[in-house]
């Protein structure tokens, strides 16, 4: 029986010993896992360390987007990757979960903005071709903000210029965006500048405002005095100098655009300066006018045509525009009457005198009295029409010598101008005048004195013709026998007349004997002059 057994038997359990063990050997397939366990773990370290920034951005759909594969890119430069692409809870919006590499953090501020580059065509041009073969990517634009920000609002349209594009932003402000749209060009001097990046409605819609953007150098070109206006569609003139047609491009007939100028060649304006946008050039470099003087005026004629803003003339030199054209109950007369109420600039008369000239301004209390004493001389206001085709009127200060008396009404508020009746109402006047003279002409009694002409003349048509049935039957007869008589005659005188009549024969006969009758005669004549002795004493001989 072993120690163990007895030991059991006994019901003691043995002590235990402590051998010394053997060195360890460790065995060479054991490198294998631990290398790689530790090329893992260091693959794990590096992707945790280079992990970048993970951004949520909401756009209103993923056209052109895949998980995986949709790159998001900073001038052509991968710099994070989309990884996850959902509807949102109240499926209005879509949700991407992008990844950006570590380097790209910085990118990631407030005002950063992201788009969708694809295939586009608007009226900046087209853009997005080189996406047809590589597929669509997410673009960015850097902002220029220091706090960062992980939750963006994507654009559905790219912007039009990005914020590391030199140039300065001016703002616009008009009655009407016309044929603009984002992205429209602005020419200085017909070359493009700029473009419009944005517009808005104003909050009371009584105007539009523009936001532009004009590249670098051209932003010098933009000063506080700078006139802005719609360049849009071809603009033609008929003057005396023949027809011009003006226009920026073709770009600028079909999009529309914008075009500037300075004249006066001020200081830079600042980025963010506000102008003010004007339908035509004409419009633009009107100088500003300050002083203003309104006077009303009160017209018999039809108003039709005439519209607040028509020119208001002097002798053909523009010197204001209608303001307003109101109504107005007249109880003296009991009747309405329409009040034009005009606006007159002085400076624009002024402006046309001739340098040295002698100026209302330089006599004093002439520009109060400059006005009575040209209604004194005949002047009154006149509508008249400006252009046949639309038939708008303007309003015509000029003078009509046989105009009555009439002065400006002081006491009125604004003064009263007189007028007088225009051209159209003047023409329906002579027509009026015309119809009632005819009116007053005797038509009657001269049908009458017609009719009895006309009996007249037809008795003496009847009177004729029995006349001439008389001739026929009477005269007619005897006149033939004469005519028989005659031809007769004439036959009688061709036999007498003929080369070998013997009457003809014994005529020339007859003349022979008379030339030779009158030979002797002159021979006789001649004897006679000369010996005139020879009747007594005989012809002498030779």
């Amino acid at each position: 029986m072993d120690e163990l057994t007895k030991h059991r038997q006994d019901g003691e359990l043995p002590e235990a010993v402590i051998e010394a063990s053997g060195r360890f050997r460790p065995q060479l397939v054991w490198v294998i896992p631990i290398v790689a366990a530790l090329i893992g773990g260091w693959l794990a370290v590096k992707a945790i360390l280079e992990h970048g920034p993970t951004v949520t951005i909401t756009f209103a759909t993923a056209q052109g987007i895949e998980a995986g594969k949709t790159k998001i890119k900073y001038k052509d430069v991968d710099i994070g990757e989309v990884r996850t692409v959902t509807v949102s809870d109240d499926d209005k919006r879509v949700i991407i979960k992008t990844e950006f590499t570590k380097p790209a953090a910085k990118y990631l501020v407030k005002d950063t903005r992201f788009w969708v580059v694809r295939p586009r065509v608007g009226a900046g041009g087209i853009s997005g071709l080189g996406t047809l073969f590589s597929g669509a990517y997410l673009g960015i634009d850097v902002g220029r903000s220091n706090e960062p920000r992980f939750d963006f609002t994507g654009l559905e349209v790219p912007p039009i210029v990005t914020s590391d594009v030199p140039g300065r932003e001016f703002v616009l402000h008009g009655n009407d965006i016309g044929s603009l749209d984002v992205g429209s060009p602005i020419y200085f001097r017909h070359i493009q500048v700029g473009r419009v990046i944005a517009f808005d409605l104003d909050a009371d819609g009584k105007g539009v405002t523009f936001r532009m953007f004009i590249d670098s150098p051209y932003e010098r070109y933009v000063t506080t005095d700078t006139r802005f206006w719609h360049a849009s569609g071809v603009d033609m003139t008929l003057d005396a100098n023949g027809v011009r047609v003006q226009t920026e491009s073709v770009a600028a007939i079909l999009a529309g655009g914008i075009a500037f100028e300075d004249e006066t060649g001020g200081p830079q304006a600042s980025a963010g300066t506000k102008f003010t946008l004007a339908a035509d050039r004409v419009q633009a470099m009107k100088r500003p006018d300050l002083n203003r003087k309104s006077f009303v005026l009160y017209f018999s004629d039809s108003l039709r045509g005439l519209s607040p803003g028509a020119p208001v003339d002097f002798n053909g030199l523009l010197i204001g525009e209608v303001r307003a054209i109101n109504l107005e109950y007249d109880p003296a007369a009991k009747r309405l009457r329409f009040p034009i109420t005009i606006d007159v600039y002085p400076d624009r008369l002024r402006a046309r005198y001739r340098a040295g000239a002698v100026t209302d301004q330089s006599v004093p209390g002439a520009t109060e009295h400059l006005l009575d004493n040209l209604v004194q001389q005949g002047y009154r206001a006149q509508l008249r029409t400006g252009n046949l085709v639309t038939g708008q009127l303007y309003v015509a200060f000029d003078r009509f010598p046989n105009a009555p008396g009439a002065k400006v009404n002081h006491a009125s508020t604004p003064p009263e101008i007189p007028t007088t009746a225009g051209s159209l109402q003047q023409l329906q006047e002579t027509i009026s005048q015309i119809a009632k003279k005819i009116e007053r002409v005797p038509v009657q009694e001269l049908a009458n004195d017609a009719r009895q002409v006309l009996q007249t003349l037809n008795r003496t048509l009847e009177n004729t013709d029995l006349l001439v049935k008389q001739i026929n039957g009477e005269v007619a007869p005897d006149l033939s026998a004469v005519l028989v008589d005659a031809h007769q005659t004439l036959d009688a005188a061709k036999l007498t007349l003929g080369s070998d009549s013997p009457q003809l024969v014994e005529v020339r006969q007859a003349l022979s004997e008379l030339a030779r009758a009158a030979e002797a005669v002159r021979l006789l004549a001649e004897t006679l002059e000369k010996q005139p002795e020879s009747l007594v004493r005989g012809k002498k001989g030779n």
